[in-house]
């Protein structure tokens, strides 16, 4: 059975480029009727809170990503301990003492030599005493596992055939001097336990995904298929990782955005196909493709959510939105009608406050210079509200009368004159909403 998981850490809200790791994982495991296994990599105890995890699901709720079942690392160190003692038994594990500087200077060597700057292995050379000895000095050391210098290679689902010499890869850190297990070990202990059948992340992970391929073999596991996407870049191509505490899935959510608005973005951007609006995540599914994504960078603009979103919310009934309508205060007289004019003029359902302040205040005229004469004219022969259906075309006729403008020339200005914008509902339909004209004053 397809399996495949979404593994963040809880140490701060997700974010679009997460967002995409988990809709594909999602979609594949859906799409082939697999499970989708949400997984929390709080293994660091002073950065996982609690607070982000329970933000995390109500994220991926709000987006309607439902998961098969919860699985937290903390809860599996006794797996990660035993792993690490099977790794020792069979020669792939060894302890390192150096320290962060020596370690930068070893690169730095390396570097002026013309070589890699990969670990030198000269932990393997310590014997037992001078293990000890350090251990006194320096406390204990971290853990590497040790690489066979082989190449490792594997079709990636997305980026096509890859092939790294092991060589050029220092033995990864697999538990911090302090015993703290990283990321490396214990995600491959639980995609052998969970029997984790796909793996989609992003191209960041190339080097991991090599080194992991090898504690895999090296604990008896089955390898995963493995894909990587690209990365997301700002609509200039700049580097969107400075962004990203403002592109969290809450701040866009408190932004309007639409959940499907985001999904259909998401479940297209960086492919060859077109991004459609979906009305569903079941048509999201039923269109997804990962051998469609390419591996170069994608460009992600906020500002595309937005016309998505407005469609959506354009289409929404009455129903859905009076609750929203209601708490602005229109009265319920009004609030269908208000509605109907103002979902065709709006991006997300938080611009109806706009439109209400406008209705209940009136807005602040914008008149031109050559049209002071004609507003003074205007301006008494509109009667005070209420208004209805006949308003807008009674008072005009008499503009049109009074001033002999005609056309644009007369429904522009007086539009202005009302509403202080140059576009918007027809000018019909919005006066019975209308309380106030402040061009009147």
């Amino acid at each position: 059975m397809t399996t495949t998981r979404f593994a963040p850490s809880p140490t701060g809200h997700i974010h679009v480029g997460n967002l995409r790791t988990a809709l594909f994982n999602f979609l594949i495991a859906r799409k082939a009727g697999g499970t989708f296994i949400l997984r929390l990599d709080d293994t660091d105890p002073e950065r996982s809170k609690q607070e982000y995890a329970d933000a995390i699901m109500e994220d991926l709720e709000w987006l309607g990503l439902t998961w098969d079942r919860v699985e937290k690392q903390s809860d599996r160190l006794d797996r990660y301990n035993a792993a690490a003692d099977e790794l020792r038994a069979k020669g792939r594990f060894y302890e390192a003492f150096e320290t962060p500087t020596e370690l930068d200077l070893k690169r730095k060597k390396q570097l002026n030599m013309g070589r890699p700057p990969v670990y030198d292995r000269s932990a393997l050379d310590l014997t037992e005493d001078e293990k000890e000895a350090l251990r006194a000095e320096r406390g204990d050391g971290v853990w590497r596992f040790k690489l066979e210098h082989e190449r490792i290679e594997w079709h990636d689902g997305i980026l096509g055939d890859i092939s790294i010499d092991a060589a050029s890869v220092s033995d990864p850190v697999l538990i911090r001097a302090d015993g703290q297990f990283l990321y490396t070990l214990a995600s491959v202990c639980d995609d052998i336990d969970f029997g984790i059948t796909h793996v989609v992340r992003g191209s960041d992970h190339v080097t991991n995904t090599a080194t992991q391929i090898q504690i895999i073999q090296a604990l008896g596991g089955d390898v995963p298929s493995f894909a990587h996407h690209s990365l997301l870049t700002g609509p200039q191509g700049e580097a969107l990782s400075k962004r990203l505490g403002t592109l969290s899935l809450r701040d866009l959510r408190a932004r309007g955005v639409e959940p499907m608005a985001l999904l259909s973005l998401m479940a297209r951007l960086g492919s060859s196909q077109p991004v459609e609006l979906r009305s569903s995540i079941d048509e999201i599914i039923e269109g997804f493709d990962l051998s469609a994504f390419g591996s170069a960078p994608t460009k992600f603009d906020e500002r595309d959510l937005f016309p998505l979103t407005a469609h959506i919310v354009a289409a929404k009934p009455y129903d859905a939105v009076a609750d929203e309508i209601r708490a602005l205060g229109v009265p319920d007289a009004l609030a269908p009608r208000f509605w109907e004019v103002a979902r065709e003029n709006i991006m997300t359902t938080a611009d109806l406050s706009g439109w209400w302040d406008l209705c209940r205040d009136g807005a602040e005229p914008l008149i031109a210079d050559e049209d002071r004469e004609m507003i003074a004219t205007a301006m008494p022969l509109l009667p005070d509200p209420p208004y209805d259906d006949t308003t807008w075309k009674t008072w005009t006729d008499a503009v049109k009368e009074a001033t002999g403008r005609k056309g644009k020339g007369l429904f522009m200005p007086l539009r202005k004159a009302v509403t202080g914008m140059e576009r918007g509902p027809d000018m019909a339909n919005l006066m019975p909403l209308l309380q106030k004209v402040r061009a009147k004053d």
